[in-house]
């Protein structure tokens, strides 16, 4: 886990509360809000999982302890202003009561005027499958068969782009082009790596030329 020295200078509100932003570290989706007091982020950093506290219930509140759906910490930073988190963590399920990925936009929705939203909406989906891991989709299927299975079909669909590209059909590379996209980002997700690290690296070569 990241820890940044401001931690010891964060600036707590008068009820001793400074707001929390829980983010998945890979797909970048924010999963929740919650609030922290010192107890509650002492015990985070403690054991390395997310812990908030309730202000409807007034007592501290370790995330999954009930459910199983624990947040594994990755990092944490506070904002200039040092009165608020982001937390950055590796999900082990749903971060909503309701069983959603997220409480806030679903998986699916896309920003409208983005060409590349659909990446996004994508990398969110399949966040959310490997966290709710549900019994009917295929990208469960794949995560839970595991490196060697993803890259078996990486290479399949690798194959399948080049025959379609000879064969000089549009219609065909795009549906196969879609495939391989799809495994590449489900193998991102296997690898904990972000897209936004593979965008980042595709601008400095850009960059470089």
């Amino acid at each position: 886990m990241k820890q940044n020295s401001d931690l010891t200078r964060l600036r707590f509100d008068d009820g001793g509360l400074v707001p929390a932003i829980v983010q998945d570290a890979v797909s970048k989706e924010v999963l929740t809000l919650a609030y922290m007091n010192e107890a509650s982020l002492a015990k985070t950093l403690e054991t390395g999982e997310t812990w908030f506290w309730s202000r409807s219930r007034q007592e501290l509140w370790h995330k999954g302890a009930t459910s199983g759906h624990t947040q594994q910490v990755v990092e944490i930073r506070p904002d200039c202003d040092r009165d608020a988190l982001l937390i950055l963590v590796r999900p082990r399920g749903p971060a909503c009561h309701t069983g959603d990925y997220s409480c806030f936009k679903r998986a699916g929705e896309e920003s409208s005027g983005d060409r590349y939203a659909i990446l996004n909406t994508l990398e969110q989906v399949i966040a959310e499958r490997d966290t709710r891991r549900p019994g009917n989709s295929y990208t469960t299927y794949l995560l839970e068969e595991g490196l060697d299975k993803i890259l078996k079909k990486v290479g399949e669909e690798a194959t399948e782009v080049i025959i379609a590209a000879k064969n000089d059909s549009h219609q065909e590379l795009a549906w196969e082009a879609s495939d391989l996209l799809f495994h590449l980002m489900v193998l991102f997700r296997q690898q904990s790596l972000p897209l936004d690290r593979v965008l980042s690296e595709l601008q400095h070569r850009h960059g470089s030329r």
